[in-house]
């Protein structure tokens, strides 16, 4: 069959948990074709298979945000602007409206917020792109319009002409897939499911498609788009008016494609309660866990040690949301009660375009080894030996820790000290290595050990140090927990695992799916089972007389 993979910028990826899994997608199925379409960003670079196919993006929607006059595309005509103003209405109506329990006959702002995106797609696809029209005094005025009404919330009430400016410049570029050349018979028209690798704008060409083709649209999150938005999406000086109009429409996008989509595909049942939560039936959501190559650990998970004695090992990506702060207070209380103990950090780069050099990062890396300056001063064994601190700084590549597969041999106990965490890549590396796990309960952590490995609370160093100590003084445990561990991630957490879930989902969708006939396709389910019977198909006519026919 051939799906149209829906990409955020040409990585759909989760971001910092499972990697780019979207290519093992695209290698482990070479039956079917992908299309891949990369909204918001560049085409991917890496090397694909004869299978897969890049479709650039064209159109208004592929334009760099500038002024409306730089655009050049020709003004709406009368008709076009009156469909635009009574579309954006219902548009902004279902942004800015709250949802009364006592009036429901006054209708849902959801549904308000859907007819306006329908409308809003229609007339793109009939008379051109949007971005003009959505930075236009006629929208800012809508928008203020929406904001003042009766029954606004609160909130959207007291956003200023700033505020507005603000957010109809954010609102062009969250809907700039709408203005997109894909929506034809060549590009999402031709294809037999639309796969989206995040809800939001990501999915909008999916909504779209099955708009206007009735093609089934499958969603795939490893971590909430939403999530991020609330916890990374309202920094910087923006209003509390502001940040409630784009939590609005991060919300209504992200409800919206849960709605419609066929299927949903969370990472985890972390992601999945956001997505209930959201409006997502249950009956049309399946958790698929990521897949992740276990082949490179095999031969750390088969070695019986079980690391160097006393080293504890975290590594990650060194972020406020880690909080090594509170790892290291723990370690401090565990030194004091294991003079032998080690803590190796181990820091994974970011992946490109995540974090700036010399950002928060580095800042965040410089404030925790001063605070390990401070809690362990260097150590000599003797009056002419050089000292060493129990904790060390590295970086994934270095002399000390050049390989993952190197990292994780070398501990007795791998750790896990976030406050916030989707899917996290690295405690299930640890469970391919066979070794012993402490972690925070944050996340799909509970779901991802399984009684594996110890859990304890976030922010609470004591508990992570009494954790720790008690498999560091007890190898037998340490030993038993990782090979259930191990187990339970070759059974769970495999590529293998993930693609036969998504081979399975794709024929499902495909079953109940409108036929796209295409010359000389083998598209399952594209001809009723009967037309391979050999010599065909006749049915024996029935008459009202079962007795003999008659001479």
């Amino acid at each position: 069959m051939r799906i149209g993979l829906l990409t955020e910028g040409g990585t759909p990826c989760a971001t910092g948990d499972t990697g780019a899994w979207w290519q093992r997608l695209v290698h482990g199925l070479p039956a079917h074709e992908f299309d891949l379409y990369a909204v918001g960003g560049p085409l991917p670079a890496t090397p694909l298979p004869p299978h897969t196919r890049p479709v650039p993006a064209t159109g208004e929607g592929a334009l760099p945000a500038g002024p409306p006059e730089r655009t050049g595309r020709r003004a709406y005509g009368r008709r076009d602007r009156r469909r635009f103003a009574e579309g954006f209405r219902a548009l902004a109506t279902g942004l800015t409206a709250e949802t009364d329990p006592a009036h429901p006959a006054d209708g849902d702002p959801a549904d308000s917020f859907a007819a306006g995106l329908g409308a809003l797609a229609d007339l793109a696809r009939d008379s051109g792109g949007l971005p003009a029209a959505l930075r236009s005094d006629d929208a800012v005025r809508v928008l203020e319009a929406a904001c003042r009404a009766p029954g606004a919330r609160r909130a959207a009430a007291a956003a200023g002409l700033h505020d507005h400016l603000a957010f109809a410049d954010h609102l062009e570029r969250a809907l700039r897939p709408l203005s997109l050349d894909w929506y034809d018979e060549t590009a999402l028209g031709a294809a037999d499911l639309c796969h989206a690798t995040a809800g939001g704008p990501v999915a909008l060409p999916g909504l779209l498609a099955k708009r206007f083709f009735g093609t089934p649209l499958l969603v795939t999150e490893y971590g909430v788009g939403l999530r991020s938005h609330y916890l990374h999406g309202e920094a910087g000086d923006r209003s509390t008016a502001l940040r409630a109009l784009l939590a609005s429409l991060h919300g209504r996008l992200a409800g919206e494609t849960y709605r419609q989509a066929a299927l949903l595909t969370p990472g985890n049942a972390h992601a999945r309660r956001w997505q209930e939560k959201l409006g997502a039936d249950r009956d049309r959501v399946r958790t698929v866990h990521p897949g992740m190559p276990a082949e490179r650990f095999a031969d750390v998970g088969e070695d019986e040690e079980s690391g160097e004695p006393g080293t504890l090992v975290w590594i990650g990506r060194v972020e406020p949301a880690k909080d090594l702060v509170a790892l290291l207070h723990a370690f401090a209380e565990l030194r004091a009660r294991r003079a032998d103990a080690r803590l190796r950090i181990v820091s994974v780069p970011a992946d490109a375009g995540e974090t700036e050099p010399g950002g928060d990062h580095c800042a965040y890396l410089a404030q925790c080894a001063a605070l390990a300056a401070q809690l362990f001063p260097d150590e000599a064994a003797g009056a002419h030996a050089v000292g060493e601190n129990p904790v060390s700084f590295e970086e994934l590549g270095g002399p000390e820790a050049p390989t993952l597969e190197d990292v994780y041999a070398s501990a007795a106990v791998v750790v896990l000290s976030s406050t916030v965490e989707g899917f996290p890549a690295s405690l299930v590396e640890a469970m391919f290595c066979a070794r012993a796990t402490v972690s925070t309960d944050v996340g799909a952590v509970v779901e991802i050990i399984g009684g594996t490995g110890l859990v304890v609370p976030p922010r609470n160093p004591r508990a992570l140090a009494d954790a720790c100590l008690a498999l560091l003084r007890d190898p037998e445990r340490r030993y038993r927990l990782g090979a259930a561990a191990r187990a339970r991630a070759l059974e769970l957490f495999t590529v293998e695992q993930n693609l036969a879930a998504f081979r399975g989902i794709y024929l499902e969708l495909l079953s109940h799916a409108p036929v796209h006939h295409r010359t000389g396709s083998d598209v399952p389910f594209a001809r009723p089972a009967e037309a391979h019977l050999a010599g065909g198909w006749v049915p024996q006519a029935v008459t009202a007389d079962r007795g003999a026919p008659d001479a």
